[in-house]
């Protein structure tokens, strides 16, 4: 956004890259409550990247104003940095996210076993990210949130960017992936004895409730959902069982489904 009214230092930095879907939430947020900031795309561009190393940060979003910065996969940690008047959409019940994620990696398992097998291979749009990446993704968020509730340990970045395994090609075999994950999801839901999700776990954003990161357990990989949707139709192939918005309602989706700015 140009034409900013505050003092450069003071001004607001969002580091963002595309097909990351709380970098598009965090820009739509502040565009809606009429915050001015400076849009850095890090994707490609050295000196954004660099800009973002100084903050001593190497993943998005990001929200910073001077040298201070907060990491923005929390809206409420955005609006208490920012000092904002605003209050967060309040989540689903735990009950009702669960019932959310079964809902969205079954289609994603649907999806992805659509997509042509020379297409998985193949970047989608301005993110140089294979389609086959982005699939698998959906499913290893859900896989790294679950490793941290078993062990106790971080839910650190690596773990829900943890990498495919080589034998892993074919969208058959990323959806029986996602399935395997979906039924451990199920079973560590039925063994946890908090189910109200009061307690505070340790994240790469920070210490956090545990019903958001639940919360942002089951959003994150709705929207890459929609993103392979998107793909989808792109391919000209209709998605079998696309998910409606009545579906995704009262989870904290972004409007768009792909960042093109």
């Amino acid at each position: 956004m140009e034409g900013s009214m505050l003092a450069t230092a003071d001004r607001v930095r969002v580091f963002w890259q595309p097909g990351c879907t709380s970098c598009l939430r965090t820009k739509e947020f502040l565009t809606r409550h009429g915050v001015d900031y400076e849009s850095i795309n890090v994707h490609g561009n050295a000196q954004g990247m660099e800009e973002l190393r100084k903050l001593g940060v190497r993943s998005v979003p990001v929200v910073a104003r001077g040298d201070r910065f907060v990491f923005a996969q929390s809206i409420g940690d955005v609006i208490e940095f920012l000092g904002l008047n605003v209050r967060p959409q309040e989540p689903l019940s735990p009950d009702d996210l669960m019932r959310k994620m079964d809902l969205v990696l079954r289609a994603a398992a649907r999806y992805v076993r659509q997509v042509p097998a020379d297409a998985l291979d193949q970047p989608f749009r301005n993110r140089n990210r294979p389609i086959r990446v982005l699939a698998h993704h959906i499913f290893g968020i859900v896989d790294g949130f679950l490793e941290s509730m078993q062990d106790g340990k971080e839910l650190t970045y690596a773990r829900i960017m943890q990498e495919m395994a080589p034998s892993m090609r074919s969208g058959e075999d990323i959806a029986r992936y996602g399935e395997t994950v979906l039924e451990r999801a199920q079973a560590w839901w039925r063994g946890c004895p908090d189910r109200s999700c009061e307690r505070t776990v340790d994240t790469y954003f920070g210490r956090q409730p545990l019903h958001i990161v639940l919360e942002r357990t089951v959003w994150h990989p709705a929207q890459h959902t929609r993103q392979l949707m998107l793909i989808l139709d792109t391919l000209g192939i209709e998605p079998d069982g696309r998910l409606a918005a009545g579906d995704l309602a009262g989870l904290p989706l972004p409007e768009k489904v792909w960042d093109e700015d």
